[in-house]
């Protein structure tokens, strides 16, 4: 397989939804919401043409995706011994040197000559689809400091595709080797006052006629981690009315650790019982996400954050599966006689 650096990486302004199989789906979704005129921090996508040709060079030393394949689910000593022993390869094998410095390239332009710190995130090509997400079992790295430690962090986020977590839920779910790939989102960090979660369609009830907004200060990692239990308000999506306000003890917040990375810092005590939005917030929220459910034709889970300025900016948006899968599914289960069916709704009738 030979590549070009312009086939390794992808930036957001040149991505669209349908570009998933090459930059996974949440470098897709950046893409979209950029062509959509959604304010979104800049960033490229490492694709899954670098991942198959650093994969393809692994695999001439000795194999990897027929060893996962081999693999009992349920024999966990197996899985992870292989999981330790793929990490390690996938995290010191040399680069191919063109994707090396594609990235390279690209985080210099990125950067614009001055310093760069990005969030480096792992988009997997079955990540947010609709039919098989596994998002949330790949590593995500935020405050990266320079461009050597990018590469070795797009290298962590391939290794991830072969976590313990990983491997077994694809092995349980059949999903062939040979389909799964790994794309790397690399990101301009955002130094977030508060940022958070929204839903444009509640998460608790499937209710579509509001949006449910969860925040708290610092990066949004603290609330999608579950540290901090987030202030969460819900708001009508066409009225603008806020009919829920639940304002939280927020004990710590997520910062910039000094060396890259975050840090948990506790919070001032004045802060800690103080709503991390204000309604003016809210509603630019609520008016964003609208925009965001109409360009995609159906609700969505977006991630946002709002810079130190005030700017609001969205990191990622994906399709709501819990009540879409519901809405989908059969009332009765189906029988493979017609008229059984119907004798089973009317038989009690004289």
């Amino acid at each position: 397989m030979t590549m070009s650096e312009t086939d390794a990486i992808g930036w957001f302004a040149d991505l669209r939804i349908d570009d998933r199989p090459t930059v996974g789906g949440k470098g897709a979704s950046l893409g979209e919401l950029t062509h959509a005129g959604i304010d979104v921090p800049p960033g490229f996508v490492v694709t899954t043409h670098a991942f198959e040709l650093f994969l393809q060079a692994l695999e001439q030393a000795s194999p990897v995706r027929a060893l996962v394949e081999a693999l009992d689910p349920a024999d966990l000593d197996a899985v992870t011994a292989l999981s330790r022993t793929l990490r390690a390869r996938v995290e010191q094998e040399p680069l191919p040197q063109q994707v090396e410095r594609a990235i390279l390239d690209a985080h210099a332009q990125l950067a614009g000559g001055s310093g760069a710190t990005v969030a480096v995130r792992s988009s997997a090509t079955t990540e947010d689809a609709e039919d098989a997400s596994f998002a949330g079992l790949q590593d995500t790295f935020l405050w990266v400091l320079d461009a050597q430690d990018t590469v070795h962090r797009v290298r962590e986020c391939w290794g991830s595709l072969y976590s313990v977590e990983s491997v077994t839920y694809r092995r349980k779910h059949g999903l062939p080797e040979e389909g799964v790939a790994m794309a790397v989102v690399v990101q301009t960090m955002v130094d977030a006052r508060t940022a958070g979660v929204m839903f444009t369609r509640s998460p608790t009830t499937g209710d579509k006629s509001v949006i449910t907004v969860e925040g708290a200060w610092g990066l949004g990692s603290a609330v999608v981690s579950g540290e901090v239990t987030p202030d969460r308000w819900v708001i009508g999506k066409i009225t603008g009315e806020i009919s829920t306000r639940e304002i939280s003890d927020k004990h710590i917040r997520q910062v910039p650790a000094p060396g890259g990375g975050i840090v948990d810092e506790a919070l001032p005590a004045d802060m800690r019982n103080a709503p991390c939005l204000s309604d003016e917030e809210l509603q630019a929220l609520r008016a964003v996400g609208r925009r965001v459910e109409k360009h995609y034709g159906r609700p969505q889970d977006i991630e946002w954050a709002i810079d130190k300025s005030g700017a609001l900016l969205l990191l990622q948006s994906r399709p709501e599966t819990v009540w879409s899968a519901k809405a989908q599914a059969p009332v009765t289960a189906p029988v493979a006689d017609p008229l059984k069916h119907v004798m089973t709704i009317f038989g009690g009738r004289k």
